[in-house]
Order: C-alpha cells, then structure tokens, then sequence
C-alpha cells in the first residue's frame, strides 16, 4: 500500500479564477435551497450546463458555505461506469470509508457486490437491492449533509434509480443533493433524459442551467486571473475562441500570451505540458490512461518511475493545475474530463496501448471491476482476456438487471471475441446480445443479432435452436413494421424445418403465430393457434411458454368480448411471471393487460396496471414495453378529457421511444390533441405520419385509431366527402377482421357526416352496417355509440321524444365510461334536442355544461360547437341572448360574479358587462328579481 500523498504548502493553482465569476444569481439560489434543507426541508439540485461550463465550481463554492454548519460528501462517475451497476455509489462507498464511516460503505459494498444473492425474481431482487441501498444513505442524510454526486452524464441506470427514490426523502431532511451533468450530452430518450425529465415533472428536483459568459464576464474573469482589464481586441478574439465557457478561457489564458492564444483549449492543455518537468510528464500521461480519475496505488503500480518521482510530479501537477486530490491524498481527479482527453490523445499509440495492459494488470491486482478492466485490454489490444472480463461483467450486470449496461458489454465481447470462436459460442453472444437490445427498445439491432445467430445455428444444423429463436425474432419484426404475412411465414418455415421437434418447441412457434394473428386483431385464427399451443405445452419447464400464451389467449378473449374470461386470465398470468420471476413475460403481461383496456374503454383497470407496468418495466429496464405503456397512458387521459397530462406524456413517449408502435400510439394521442384544440394543420401532420406508419405495419389496431381521427378532421373542417370516404374505410377494415373494438368512434362520426350531408337515409343504412358488427361482439361500452348514432337520426327526423331517450341513455353511458369527446359532445346534441321540444332553458343548461366540460381540457372544436349553439324558436330566453340567459341562471341559482366567471371560463369583468345587459333588458333592478324572472320563464 503505497503512503498517502502529502501536498506542499503554498502551491499555486495557476489559470484558476480565484473568484466565482458570472454565476452570483446561481450561487444565491443553491443558498437559498440550503438555507431550506438546513431547516429540514432538503432538496435535490440538478447543475447542467456544457463542459467547462463550471458545474463543479459551483458546487464548491457552496461546499465553503456550508463548511461550517455541514459536512459534504463527494461521489463522482466517469466514462468507465456506465457499464458497472451501481457505479457511483461504489464510489461513494470508497469516499464514505476514507471519511470514516466504515459501516456505511461496508454495506454499500457488500449490497452492490452481492446483490444477486437477495432471494425472489429479477424485480423483487432489484427492487430490493435499490430500496437496501437507498436505505443506507437516506440515513445518512438523517444529519446536515451536502451529498455531491458529479458527472452523471457517465452515470449506470441502477445509480438513477437509487437517486430518484431519495428524492421525495429529502423533503423530511436536513440535507441537500447537488448533482451535476452536461447539458450537451443529454440525449433524447437515453436514461439519463428519462430520468431527468420524471423528477422536474413530479416535481422531485429543480435544475439549474449554467450559461456561457458573455463579454462583461469574460472580462471580469480575466481581470480576476490576471489582475488587469483586458484590451478590446484581445478580448474579442479570447470571447470568440473560448465561446465564453470559463474552463476554456482559463486554459487559453493559462497557455497563451496578450499577443498570441492557442487555437482550442486541447493544444493549450498540450501547451500547458509542455513546459512541465519530463518525469511530471511521464507521470500525467500515465494518470490519462488510467482514466478521469486515479488512485495514487493503481499510478505507483503501472509507472515506470520511482514512487518520490511520482510524489514529485503530483506536486507539479497540483501547482500548475492540472489536477486535484482528495482530502486523503490517496485519489485524484483531473481539473475537468477535457484537461484528461487532451493529454490522452497526446499519448503515442504504442505506449498508450502498453499503458492500458498496465492499467489492466494493476487493476486486476487491485480487485477492480471486471468492466474496467476489460476496457483495459481491449484499449491494450490484448482481445482475449478484454472478452473474458467484458463476459464476466456482463453477468454482474445482468445480475440487477442492468440491462442497458449488459447490451454493452456483450457488443464489447462481441469485438473481442477470439477468430477462432466456436460457432455454437458465437450464435449464443448474438442471441444473449438480441436479448438486451430488445430490453433497451433497440428493435433494429435485435433482429440483426437474432438473425445472425439463426443463420449460424442453420449452418451447424441445428434446426432446433434455430427455431427456439424464431419467436423473439417475429416479435422484434412487428417492432419493426414488417406485416403479418412475413412474420407468419418465419414460423411456418420453421415448423416446417423442425418436423417432429419436441413439443415444447412446436408449442413456442405456435405461440407465436397467435400473437401474430392477434397483433393483426385476426381473433380467430389467433384462439386456434393459442388453444393448439397450450395443449401441448406441458412438462418442467413449460410455464414460461404457458405463461406468455395465456397473454395472447387473454388479449384475444376480451377483444372477443369474452372479457370475463380474458381479464382474470390476463391478471393471473402477469401474477405468475411475477412471483417466478419471468421479467419478458411479466413486461409483455403488462403491456397487453393496460393497452387492452386502454383501447376497450376499461379506463380504471388501464390507469392501475399502465402504472404498475411502468413501474416494473423502468425498474427492469425494458424501456420499449414502458414507452409503449406511457404512450397508452397518454391515450386514455385524453379520452378521459386530462388533455395537459396526455400531451406532456406522448411527447416524452414520443421522444423517448424507438419502437414503431409506441410512435404511432403517441402520434395519434397528439394528433387527437391538436384536432380537439382547433389545430388542425398540425392535427393532419401527426395523424397523416401515424396513418403512414401504421400501414406500413397492415395491422388493424395501428391504422384505424389514426384513420378515425382523420375522418373526425375532415368532419371538423367540413369536409363531409371525405369524412364518409375515411370511415368507409375504417369500417370495411373493422369488418375484415370482425371487429367492434376499434370501429365504433366510427359510428356516431359516420351518422354526423351523413347528417351534415343531408342524407338521413345513408345514416340509417351506416349505423345499421356498424351495429351488425358492433352487436356480434357486444364490447362493454360500445353499443352507447349505436344509442347516440340512432338518437342523432330520430332528431333529425323530427321524433324529439325517442332521441331523447336515446340520447339521455347515451350520455348516461359515455360518462360512466369517463369517455371525455363523446360525452361532452353529447351534451350539444343534448341541447339541440331540447330546444326543438321547446324547452329553451333546460337546452341552454346542457350547452352551458357541454361549454364548461370543453373548457376545463381546452377543447377548442367542442367550446366553438357549444357556443355557435343557438335556442331556435325559444321565448323562453325573452330578450336576452343565450349567452345572458346563462347567466341569469347562474345567478338565479345564488352564484356571486366570481363564481359565474369560473364556471363559463370568463372575466369577472364580463360577468359585470353581462349583468349590465340583464337588468336594462328585463327593467329590474336587483339579483333576486333576475331569479324570479328566470325561475318564472323556465
């Protein structure tokens, strides 16, 4: 063990700003949130800003300030830990252990390294593992603490998941959290941007963004380094070459002259070493290869130079800036990752590549994680042993089901794989790769690993583990867009080349087939083949297989109607792939379970298990079945009229999905968004991409719900034509695969456009083709739309009393559906139907509701229905217009003007303008006579 590093005193950080310098709004909000955590209400602090944009000074500057009243504890991450679960909390172990909290770090350690051995399925043992973790530092947070946590953009999703359970503890603690990630690597749809964007939208943590210095800045930080104002020119050039990032500008001025600057902050970082001494240099070129950050064992290990060399050579590196230490002087870190880079890339490529089987070996010595020291060899050129270790860390992350970091480690073995790998050995890296690329919603890569590894299993022969692969490569395929046609034909091919296979085998292609059929809503071809399936699946190892058909046969069921058996059977086996701890079969559970009730009008059962499917799959990382369930729970807050939530979460779906379905289904949420605000330039836009989309895919459920809402815009815009042409369509596609499920929006759309076209006779023989339908599955909730279809043509006819019944029956149904488009829109039919019975008052009550259930989602469309609204032939209403009636009601009803304006989202201002009117028209004078009025014409 080498002795801890003892620093000079008196040593000169040179280039520094000694002064914080742009940033005094930014430093006075992390000390107010301080000031709050001191007093028990603790906060989370995002810092974001560019690199070198000084995230980290920041955080500095308010460890000083709370120095005295709090202690601070630092973890960082570095590029090497994205692929090691639990990586920055392994570092904080370490910080914790040097600071003298053995117990603490000892069971960080302990959890982190032997996180497999907690008994359950992979979700119990990773939920447990991150409550067990969170635990441990919610505890210490128990006591004023400033917890650091630095360069996240590098962090593992298993870190994430332990900061964003400790959020909403803080609230309870006298301690803060300050993390710190680059803005300019915050990728859409990485888990970085997920995560980011769940805790500012729960409101868990605040961020604050860093920007560049401007002019006025630049000049204070170069008058605070150097100690005099900078000439205009040379400022100029220095704002220009720096674009005002503070770390640049230190390095520039650190390396140039008033006359000359280095070209970019690399060659002034290389300038900088050049002026060290030789064996300094040889020291920090080590230091680089090792990585941002490095312990002074690890550098004595792999130097070539004596260890009072290397206490000489950190002495320099400390004075002249290049690097920082811990308080222990065992660990140190580079000033900023890009002070790191540059010296690496100054490295010749032979002794660089020596450097990193050093590193390796070192590393090895020193227990280090295999992850590490697998990029080691692979940096030093030696694949073979890169292969072991990249293997070996693949199993540790799959261990916490870490899926995202195993993909990479695999596509590291991938490349590090001997020539000379058996085939059988390489068909398998292919499959277990395809596995965690389907996890992380990487369809494309999948099926080109599942591909490669069924062409390699048919070159061996080997027919059977071939076609034990054919499932998963049809599911990525649908991903993907390709029709039913192709993707039935891998499974009948493959029937056809296994011949006798095992039943099991046969069981799994057939299984297959019906989630083929089912995706296509062909729902009777998919029972055959479910019912084939399950009857041969048997044996020891058959629950897995029975497991995931029992899915399909749910599916199938309620969109049958046979909802009674199909729910329970749904439910039950999403239980069963819990407690056996099938993650696929639980995920995919989830996703049929909440979309199937999310189309089937089950807005109750959708919203409870959409949210505990999204729970499960973030936990387990199977992030293209959790974009695919947030875009149906966009779906069914706006049918329930909660349009602000749906768009806020079909924009995340939409952003952060790869897969094909989930962009359609957040496509079309938002395109029904943009018809229902009045938007309808942008509303063709996103249903014409999803409709393209879904036909490309030939599946009833990606093309109707897109062309439905098509028809719905050009009904909107007046286009009755193309109205009647786009349902025509939906119901000839329904009636293709004897559908009810997603054809009867259809219903009262096609009714309207026949009506607007002034054919009551077409109404009648559309509602009486889509009942045909619509009746042959007797979906719950459904038949509401033949009552409101049937009551708009009574009403046209003239027959007031039977659409009444009708129409009252159908409102009754549509909002005990909580189905917000239908039952608002009701409401108008509702008042139209009244004001024919002559019944003015009780027409304008149900316009006044249609206006305020429209207002409350900002529905434009329906808002501009109610009020071009008008009581035709009414003298109920006298003198006033339809608007003032309202609003004599309201009042006669005892609402003061306040409470009128909340109601008819209105000024108070106009509510007075509108009584103004009143009382001149009626020649009273106060309230109560409006309420007698009122009361006396109603």
């Amino acid at each position: 063990m080498t002795p801890p590093f003892t620093p000079r005193a008196g040593g000169l950080a040179i280039g520094a700003s000694p002064v914080l310098v742009g940033r005094e709004d930014a430093l006075a909000l992390a000390h107010r949130r301080w000031e709050a955590a001191r007093s028990g209400s603790g906060h989370l602090l995002l810092v974001a800003g560019e690199a070198g944009i000084g995230k980290s000074r920041i955080v500095d500057e308010l460890a000083a300030h709370v120095a005295e009243d709090a202690r601070t504890i630092t973890a960082s991450t570095w590029p090497r830990d994205a692929q090691v679960g639990g990586a920055l909390f392994l570092d904080l172990a370490d910080q914790l252990g040097r600071r003298g909290f053995a117990g603490p770090a000892a069971r960080l350690r302990t959890l982190l390294a032997d996180g497999a051995t907690i008994e359950g399925d992979p979700i119990r043992r990773r939920r447990v593992l991150v409550g067990e973790l969170t635990d441990i530092v919610a505890t210490l947070l128990e006591s004023p603490t400033l917890l650091r946590l630095e360069d996240l953009h590098w962090v593992d999703e298993l870190s994430l998941d332990i900061i964003e359970r400790l959020a909403p503890m803080l609230s309870q603690r006298p301690s803060m959290i300050v993390a710190t990630y680059r803005s300019d690597e915050m990728f859409s749809g990485t888990a970085l941007a997920r995560w980011r964007s769940r805790l500012l939208l729960h409101r868990l943590g605040e961020e604050l963004r860093l920007p560049r210095l401007d002019h006025a800045a630049t000049a204070r930080l170069v008058e605070s380094i150097t100690g005099e104002p900078p000439a205009a020119d040379f400022l100029a050039t220095l704002h220009t070459q720096s674009d005002g990032i503070p770390l640049h500008i230190e390095e520039l001025l650190a390396a140039g002259s008033p006359n000359s600057l280095p070209e970019t902050v690399a060659e002034a970082v290389r300038a900088r070493a050049a002026m060290l001494h030789p064996a300094t240099r040889e020291v920090v070129a080590a230091a680089s290869v090792v990585g941002c950050t490095f312990g002074l064992d690890i550098l004595v290990a792999m130097s070539d130079q004596p260890p009072h060399v290397v206490d000489d050579a950190l002495h320099e590196l400390l004075e002249r800036h290049f690097i920082v230490m811990d308080a222990n002087g065992s660990n140190f870190d580079f000033r900023h990752a890009l002070i790191r880079d540059a010296l690496y890339e100054d490295v010749a490529p032979n002794r660089r590549r020596a450097m990193h089987v050093a590193v390796a070996i070192a590393a090895e010595r020193a227990g280090m994680r295999p992850a590490y020291i697998s990029s080691q060899y692979e940096r030093g050129n030696l694949p073979d042993l890169a292969h072991a270790y990249a293997l070996a860390a693949a199993a540790e992350a799959l261990r916490v089901s870490a899926h995202g970091e195993a993909a990479e480690l695999f596509r590291r073995a991938q490349r590090t794989a001997p020539a000379d790998m058996a085939p059988r050995s390489r068909a398998a890296l292919h499959a277990d790769l395809a596995r965690e690329l389907a996890a992380i919603d990487d369809s494309e890569g999948a099926a080109s690993e599942l591909s490669s590894a069924i062409g390699l299993y048919r070159e061996l022969g080997d027919e059977l583990s071939a076609a034990a692969l054919i499932p998963r490569l049809i599911a990525a395929r649908h991903l993907l867009g390709d029709d039913l046609d192709s993707r039935a034909a891998l499974a009948r091919s493959a029937l056809a080349r296994v011949g006798d296979a095992p039943d099991q085998l046969r069981a799994e292609l057939l299984g297959a087939l019906a989630a083929a059929y089912m995706l296509d809503r062909r729902l009777d071809e998919s029972i055959d083949f479910g019912t084939q399936a399950l009857s041969i699946a048997h044996g020891p190892d058959s629950l897995t297989l029975r497991t995931d058909i029992q899915i399909t046969l749910g599916s199938v069921f309620v969109f049958a109607g046979r909802g009674d058996e199909g729910w329970p059977l749904l439910e039950q086996a999403v239980a069963t792939a819990g407690d056996a701890g099938l993650e696929e079969e639980a995920a995919r559970g989830y996703r049929m379970l909440g979309s199937s009730a999310s189309v089937l009008l089950q807005y109750t059962r959708a919203e409870e298990w959409i949210g505990e499917g999204l729970d499960y799959t973030a936990r387990l990382e199977h992030w293209n079945d959790h974009h695919y369930l947030a875009a149906h729970l966009a779906h069914v807050f706006w049918a329930e009229g909660r349009w602000l939530e749906a768009e806020s979460i079909a924009k995340q779906a939409l952003a952060d999905g790869g897969g094909i379905t989930t962009r359609i289904t957040a496509l079309i949420v938002l395109g029904y968004l943009a018809l229902g605000r009045g938007r309808f330039a942008p509303a063709q836009l996103l249903l014409d991409e999803a409709l393209g989309l879904g036909e490309r895919m030939h599946e009833l459920q990606r093309i109707s719900p897109a062309l439905w809402g098509l028809a719905e815009l050009a009904l909107a815009q007046g286009d009755t034509a193309l109205a009647i042409d786009r349902c025509e369509r939906g119901l000839a596609l329904s009636a293709n695969a004897r559908d009810a499920a997603y054809l009867f929006p259809y219903v009262v759309t096609g009714v309207r456009a026949h009506l607007a076209s002034r054919d009551i006779d077409a109404a009648g023989g559309w509602l009486d083709s889509c009942a045909r339908l619509v009746l042959l599955r007797r979906l719950p909730g459904t038949t509401f739309a033949l009552d409101h279809a049937e009551g708009l043509i009574r009403l046209a006819e003239g027959r007031t009393g039977q659409a009444r019944e009708l129409l009252e029956r159908a409102s009754a149904g549509w909002t005990s559906l909580r189905r917000f488009w239908e039952s608002a829109g009701i409401l108008i039919d509702l008042a139209h139907c009244s004001s024919r019975s002559r019944r003015p008052g009780e027409a304008i009550g149900y316009a006044s509701r249609a206006r305020e259930a429209a207002a409350t989602a900002g529905a434009a469309v329906l808002i501009a229905r109610a009020d071009g609204f008008d009581v035709a032939g009414s003298s109920a209403s006298g003198p006033l217009t339809a608007r003032e009636f309202e609003v004599a009601r309201l009042v006669a009803s005892g609402a003061t003007n306040r409470e009128i304006a909340n109601r008819l989202v209105i000024s108070p201002k106009t509510v007075s303008a509108h009584m103004e009117h009143i009382l001149a028209k009626l020649g009273v004078a106060r309230r109560t006579e409006i309420a007698v009025w009122v009361t006396s014409g109603v």
